[in-house]
């Protein structure tokens, strides 16, 4: 973690616990005006999505990403720190966003609520940032050759861009609101039957969907793709590695180069928060096309009026044009 990150999240317990205590007292002290609501702390959209859909009129979400801010980098402000030490419940992924796992531990042991292992995590694929110029080699295939430096790789975290894993997560944090606020348990219980429901029309829209495709290997900015991927019958192939502004090496790109030229991928995906400069320069050099493909990690200004559900959808469509899916 960065050492300001840090810095930050220390100066703050102190003045987490003065927020608590000058706040509106008792409950509601993570935002100042939950009234009767249970205070819930996300910290970054998908989960988010899923506090306020499922929690409805009887909760009072605040995110600690906002839009436009990339998750992975995020640095917590003290009024931040106290938000959390103040809410109810504070739903975040461990191992995603250092300064949110940090400022729980020292701040909201009680009310934290980790959904990694509902999402059932895996090591998916190789953090190529993290490699020196020509120590990776894919071996001419669209598959990431991890050396053995990196025998020990780390999970990925995009457990969202799998409906499947989703829904786990929808029904685990649905389980912990029902626990937490049980006076409103049938409440939730209902809003989650009706989005696991749209969850699961979304994974059968992607079964069918990808399907039938004269490609099967897409490429991407970064490896936040791989679960999707898996659940499809598609071959992911990540530019940089979990972390979408890292840089890739030039060993790494003229990997990438060399499978878009030899299975005849179309189309080069980048995202909305990061800069696209690399996968424009690698469409450009081997004369294909760019095109967004949303990790939805976050929203941004321009897609602010999404939602989770409408931009998988929309990923859905970009896939099915770039790999011919009939």
């Amino acid at each position: 973690m960065r050492s300001s990150t840090r810095a930050v999240v220390a100066g703050a317990t102190a003045l987490a616990a003065a927020f608590t205590l000058a706040g509106c007292g008792g409950d509601n002290a993570a935002s100042g005006s939950g009234g009767d609501k249970l205070d819930v702390v996300a910290s970054f959209y998908p989960l988010e999505f899923i506090a306020r859909t499922v929690g409805g009129d009887a909760v009072n979400v605040t995110t600690l990403t906002a839009p436009g801010v990339e998750p992975h980098d995020l640095e917590l402000t003290p009024k931040q720190v106290g938000e959390i030490a103040g809410a109810k419940l504070v739903v975040y992924e461990k191992g995603l966003q250092p300064a949110v796992d940090e400022a729980v531990e020292q701040n909201a042991r009680d009310a934290g609520f980790d959904i990694a292992p509902a999402a059932k995590l895996e090591a998916t694929g190789a953090d190529f940032e993290e490699h020196e110029e020509g120590e990776a080699h894919a071996e001419e295939s669209s598959t990431p050759v991890k050396p053995a430096a990196y025998a020990d790789e780390a999970l990925d975290p995009h457990f969202w861009l799998d409906p499947v894993r989703y829904a786990g997560v929808v029904q685990a944090v649905t389980d912990k609101l029902v626990e937490t606020d049980s006076a409103n348990a049938e409440g939730y219980k209902a809003r989650a039957k009706t989005l696991l429901g749209e969850v699961g029309t979304l994974d059968s829209e992607y079964k069918t969907g990808l399907a039938n495709c004269k490609l099967k290997t897409f490429v991407t900015s970064h490896q936040a793709f791989a679960y999707l991927a898996k659940r499809y019958g598609l071959t992911m192939v990540g530019i940089a590695g979990f972390t979408p502004d890292a840089e890739p090496t030039p060993a790494r790109i003229k990997e990438v180069q060399d499978i878009v030229r030899k299975q005849g991928v179309t189309t080069i995906f980048y995202e909305e928060l990061v800069s696209p400069k690399v996968a424009e320069t690698i469409a450009r050099d081997v004369g294909v096309k760019t095109a967004v493909l949303s990790p939805i990690e976050g929203l941004s200004d321009a897609n602010s009026q999404e939602t989770y559900l409408t931009l998988m959808r929309e990923n859905l469509q970009e896939l099915r044009k770039a790999n011919s899916c009939a």
